[in-house]
């Protein structure tokens, strides 16, 4: 008993401290406003086989102002995505070669993207982001004093799984990485990064040698966020609920083969080992026989609750939902483990490619 009542009382105050960073991270992150910088915006879009769900993000790319060009590269995909992207009267990059030799597809397609790019600033989104008509501008305004921002668009969310899991994403960095020390560090443990929308410097993008310094790496974005802090940039993440949006997954068959794909390389057994300390012992907690077992657990609980309420209504997400959030937690542990094994035994495919296991040789930071 007394081992369970520490146990509560620990993660009781993990909780009330992650929940209070939240709070602080709030109010530290940036918000987009569109401010007449004089840049030239390329808006580049890698896609493969998106026919199914480019359409909103299209349309959204031909109400865009500010914006000096837009590219998409259909990288060899076996439906139609370059017709219609054609057909949207936007200009196609078609691609009918595989990537070479220890490049994944999305690096390589950024890469070709933005060595066809004209603008100074270039605004990378994937093919499932609706930008709103402001959003390229507003983007490269946060550039004024940083070299890569990232901001992080508004997820839509549908069926209980992807409600459980898909929030954990903006709040795991909002809880666990102090935003203000991030900024200023070049260590690469202090990084966050969210491939579906970047801005970035021309001239800073290249100087970090650009997607090639990160092709083989599965998290090419935080791997990206990685280097340029090496190289000396700066780095940020901002609020991009007001400009974007993102429907990552169309159901819950799609979301585990994406999880699969990545989450081996975003976590580690000892980081989903404390989630599970904090947020879902607890639960364990509140049916103790002893009474302070019981106040401890619940404190642990409602702080994580309120942690998660403070972020959910920042990013326009069910607050809910976030009752239970240790829920989401387990389901977050069972996708983590399905991805190490899947990883292991080298069984990840996506979009018809195979997915290597972590690259740990390939270069991120150096």
């Amino acid at each position: 008993m007394r081992i369970l009542r520490g146990a509560m009382g620990a993660a009781a105050v993990l909780c009330a401290a992650a929940s209070t960073l939240s709070l602080v991270n709030l109010r530290h992150l940036r918000r987009p406003v569109v401010r007449d910088t004089g840049a030239r915006i390329s808006v580049l879009v890698p896609a493969r086989d998106e026919a199914d769900r480019i359409g909103p993000t299209l349309a959204s790319l031909r109400a865009l102002t500010g914006v000096a060009q837009i590219l998409v590269l259909d990288d060899h995909s076996s439906d139609d995505t370059a017709g219609l992207v054609q057909a949207a009267g936007l200009q196609v990059i078609r691609s009918t070669d595989e990537p070479p030799a220890g490049w994944l597809g999305k690096p390589w397609a950024c890469q070709r993207l933005a060595e066809a790019a004209t603008g100074d600033i270039l605004v990378f989104i994937d093919a499932d982001v609706e930008l709103a008509p402001d959003a390229a501008r507003a983007a490269a305004s946060l550039l004024h004093e940083l070299d890569l921002v990232c901001p992080y668009p508004r997820q839509v969310t549908t069926g209980v799984l992807q409600r459980l899991v898909q929030p954990l994403l903006q709040w795991s960095w909002l809880t666990f990485l102090p935003l203000a020390v991030a900024e200023r560090s070049s260590h690469p443990a202090l990084s966050a990064g969210n491939g579906q929308f970047v801005a970035v410097r021309r001239d800073a993008y290249f100087a970090a040698g650009g997607h090639a310094a990160v092709r083989g790496q599965v998290l090419e974005d935080l791997a990206l966020v990685r280097r340029f802090k090496a190289t000396g940039h700066r780095v940020a993440m901002a609020d991009g609920t007001q400009i974007a949006t993102c429907r990552m997954y169309s159901g819950q068959r799609d979301l585990i083969a994406g999880y699969t794909k990545s989450l081996h390389d975003a976590f580690g057994v000892p980081t989903v080992a404390l989630l599970g300390l904090m947020y879902v012992l607890p639960v364990a907690g509140l049916f103790s026989p002893d009474p302070p077992t019981r106040r401890r657990a619940l404190g642990a609980y409602l702080a994580a609750v309120a942690g998660r309420a403070a972020v959910a209504a920042r990013t326009r997400q069910p607050v809910v939902d976030v009752w239970a959030h240790p829920v989401s937690i387990v389901a977050l542990g069972f996708l983590y483990g399905r991805s190490v094994v899947a990883a292991r035994s080298s069984t990840i495919t996506w979009r018809g490619r195979q997915v290597p296991g972590r690259d740990r040789t390939a270069p991120v930071a150096r």
